[in-house]
């Protein structure tokens, strides 16, 4: 059973953990990730054990989200269960991680679930807690699930992505980063999100609606971590192309929504990492993405590992997916990202 976030909650973040104390199990090869299992009435875990129950909450929007529609507006923000499962999403919103020593740059993490759900205990806290350890301020997106009723529809998450941005962006002062050192980093249809917040950032997805969407969407750098990128086929048989363009799209539809396409010259510096034998967000989407970037001289970097699956998150210690984190960490210092 979910637990309802009733309230805007706040609280410090956990301090950062190694990637091998966060790590957890990596799907089985052919499995997707399943949903926590309803517990009997009267078992559930007090709210404030679910991953990101005492994060601090970050409102996306000042008011509804664009296009209106979703969840009861007079209901929670959003649910969660005590696994970190999110849905029902109401308030798209950040949680907050901070460091305890801000080395000055900021990252924006959308977890994956197939946008039918955002698994943030698996992905975004334990993530977002790591980063902290880099001296990163986290910010784990609760982005709106196209299936819940948006009038926006495929485009409600993005929506919300480039709206995080800006967001992070300017509250810069705020938590201590600069404002010139924000990324994003996405894990699964995570990863199409990030990506497509990397690629559409100039898109007038939405009408402004504050001082804070004059600010520029580009991140400064993404993460992109196995990543659906396509929506063509033979590579279109994910939960991610069935949510955002249905079961029988238009070359139109799918196009606009395969990240390789919106690649541009403008895209930020990219970091790729995937297992070969990943059955869900087959490895051709991190060749796909790494093609077009290459192609059009933007800074990229990919690494594939032979084994890992899908949903390694920091990596299973010992296996090769493990050296993802240091990999990433060496390419974010090197390109100034990371400070030390």
């Amino acid at each position: 059973m979910a637990l309802h976030r009733r309230t805007l909650l706040t609280g410090a973040a956990g301090l950062a953990l190694a990637p091998a104390a966060v790590a957890q199990q990596a799907v089985p090869a052919g499995q997707e990730r399943p949903l926590a299992q309803d517990k009997p009435a009267g078992h559930d875990a007090p709210p404030e054990t679910a991953p990101g129950a005492t994060l601090e909450v970050l409102p996306l929007w000042p008011g509804r989200p664009p296009g209106g529609g979703g969840p009861n507006p007079d209901g929670p923000p959003f649910d969660e269960s005590r696994e970190g499962v999110v849905t029902g999403v109401a308030e798209p919103c950040l949680l907050v991680m901070r460091p305890a020593r801000s080395t000055g740059s900021a990252m924006v993490i959308a977890a994956g679930g197939g946008y039918r759900r955002i698994d943030i205990g698996h992905e975004a806290v334990p993530v977002g807690r790591w980063l902290n350890g880099l001296g990163v301020t986290a910010f784990a997106l609760v982005y709106r699930l196209p299936g819940e009723g948006w009038a926006a529809g495929a485009d409600a998450p993005i929506q919300d992505a480039l709206r995080a941005v800006r967001l992070v962006r300017a509250r810069a002062r705020r938590y201590g980063y600069e404002p010139n050192r924000v990324g994003v980093m996405g894990f699964s249809a995570g990863g199409h999100l990030m990506g497509s917040a990397s690629t559409r950032f100039a898109s007038p997805l939405y009408p402004a609606v504050d001082e804070d969407d004059a600010l520029s969407a580009r991140p400064d750098v993404a993460a992109l971590l196995y990543p659906v990128i396509t929506l063509k086929p033979p590579f279109d048989r994910t939960s991610s192309r069935r949510v955002l363009v249905g079961d029988s799209p238009t070359r139109v539809a799918t196009e606009a929504y395969s990240v390789e396409t919106q690649v541009r010259p403008e895209t930020p510096p990219t970091f790729l990492a995937q297992a070969a034998d990943d059955p869900i967000a087959v490895v051709d989407n991190s060749l796909l993405m790494f093609a077009a970037l290459r192609a059009v001289e933007v800074p990229v970097e990919m690494h594939l590992f032979e084994r890992g699956g899908h949903g390694f998150n920091l990596g299973v210690p010992g296996s090769p997916a493990a050296a993802w984190p240091g990999l990433f960490a060496t390419w974010a210092r090197r390109r100034g990202f990371i400070r030390v």
